[in-house]
This record gives C-alpha cells, sequence and structure tokens, in this order.
C-alpha cells in the first residue's frame, strides 16, 4: 500500500481569531479551537454558517497567519494539498496538465495512471476542463490533490453544490483513493450524513465566535458504514449533540 501521509499529527490550537469590520471594529471569529488530528486520520469539521470553519481551513494552509495560537503540520518537510469548493482548474490544460503542473520537483516524472484509474478519469486525460462535468472536474480536482502525496489535505465542502447521486459516487471515490493512498485529512462540510459516511473523528463547533463544542469518534469501519448503521449514528449525534441535524 502506497502511504503518501506523515507520521505525525496534525496539531491545532487557534486561541484567537478575529476579523476588522468595516466600522473598524473588530469581529471575534475563532475564540478557542484546539484539537489534534492522528496522523492517517479523516476528521471533519461541523458547525453553524460562519463559525470559522473555513477561517480554520485558511490558518492551517498558511493563507491567514493574522491570529493567536499556532498551527503544527505533519512532518518534518510537510507537502499540503487542498480540494476546495470549486475545481479551480487551468482551462487551457487539458486534466492531466493540471495534475501535472501541481507536482513538486521530485514527483515530475510519476506515473498518475493509476490515481486516473481509481477516479474514473482514464479517458479524460487529454480532456479541457470545459469538456467536464462538475463531477469530472471535481475528480479532476481529486486527483491534483492526491498525486502531489501530501503530509496533509484539506478539503473545504468538496461536494457542496452537487446533486446527491453525483456527491455519493464522489465520496466512495474519495475513501477508495485515501485508502489507496492513506494521508492526514482534514475536511469542513455542512453535511452531517456526509461526515459520518467519511469520517474517523468530527470536531463540532459552536455559533461565533467558536470553541470546540465536543468531538465525536467513529470507529465503526467504512464497509460496514451501512444505511441502517448510518441513521442509528445520526440518532446518537442528535442525542449526543442537540441541534445538529
Amino acid at each position: 500500500m502506497r502511504r503518501a501521509g506523515a507520521a505525525d499529527i496534525l496539531d491545532i490550537a487557534i486561541r484567537n481569531k478575529a476579523f476588522r469590520g468595516a466600522d473598524g471594529g473588530l469581529l471575534a471569529a475563532i475564540d478557542e479551537v484546539a484539537f489534534a488530528v492522528p496522523a492517517g486520520s479523516f476528521t471533519t469539521l461541523i458547525g453553524p454558517s460562519g463559525c470559522g470553519k473555513t477561517t480554520t481551513l485558511r490558518i492551517v494552509l498558511g493563507l491567514d497567519t493574522d491570529f493567536v495560537g499556532h498551527v503544527t503540520l505533519p512532518g518534518a518537510t510537510p507537502r499540503v494539498a487542498a480540494v476546495f469548493q470549486e475545481p479551480r482548474l487551468l482551462p487551457w490544460r487539458t486534466v492531466e496538465e493540471n495534475v501535472r503542473l501541481a507536482l513538486p520537483p521530485e514527483l515530475e516524472g510519476t506515473d498518475p495512471t493509476d490515481l486516473f484509474a481509481i477516479l474514473g478519469l482514464d479517458t479524460m486525460r487529454s480532456r479541457f476542463p470545459g469538456e467536464l462535468s462538475l463531477g469530472l472536474a471535481r475528480r479532476a480536482a481529486l486527483a491534483r490533490a492526491f498525486a502531489v502525496e501530501p503530509s496533509l489535505i484539506l478539503l473545504d465542502e468538496p461536494f457542496v453544490s452537487l446533486d446527491e447521486m453525483t456527491a455519493s459516487r464522489l465520496r466512495a471515490l474519495l475513501t477508495t483513493v485515501w485508502s489507496a493512498r492513506p494521508t492526514t485529512a482534514l475536511m469542513v462540510t455542512h453535511n452531517l450524513r456526509e461526515a459520518v459516511e467519511l469520517s474517523d473523528r468530527i470536531v463540532f463547533l459552536t455559533p461565533r465566535p467558536a470553541t470546540v463544542r465536543g468531538i465525536h469518534e467513529i470507529t465503526t469501519p467504512r464497509p460496514a458504514r451501512d444505511a441502517a448503521w448510518r441513521e442509528r449514528e445520526l440518532a446518537e449525534l442528535d442525542r449526543l449533540f442537540p441541534g445538529v441535524l
């Protein structure tokens, strides 16, 4: 099995994050969000709109450094990949060219054939983004992220705006490619069913300014997470964290 991830945890401790409002005042976004993501695990952030989930991802990515606290990435020389809400593919490049553009120098000669096969992109390698459906474009974005063999992958609502059938297929593909290339993963979603299907643990955040409301561990193997199990798990989460459904 090919292992992309590092052996170290992702350690997040954001003590305070505020934005400057139009009136010059400070708007508190995060008050205390601290948790660890074990190596090779899949963790999901769930919380109300505007509570700071995407802000947390931006801080982990290093796109926002104006906060109090610290983030320790996994690995001595961490390689971080991100999958955003939009695929963000260069329209004048083919699918394969978009994937290869992200490769670091030491991986430039890597053959992505197995990755394309897992994601069902075998026949799409020479296509341009404008020729792809949104679902296929999202697959290409996943291929680009996993191709760099990251020690950490961040996913910001990667299946938002898709119909449920397409989203379900992509969740299954994400599980397959992540299982084939295990790495530490942190995802943001509003979809609790999605979180239950994919995650090893779910971190629940409060409304803004965000704090950690609680962390729920999921130990059931993914192949055993059938529809009946998911309904029981969702009922248990509704009991433990009223109002999350």
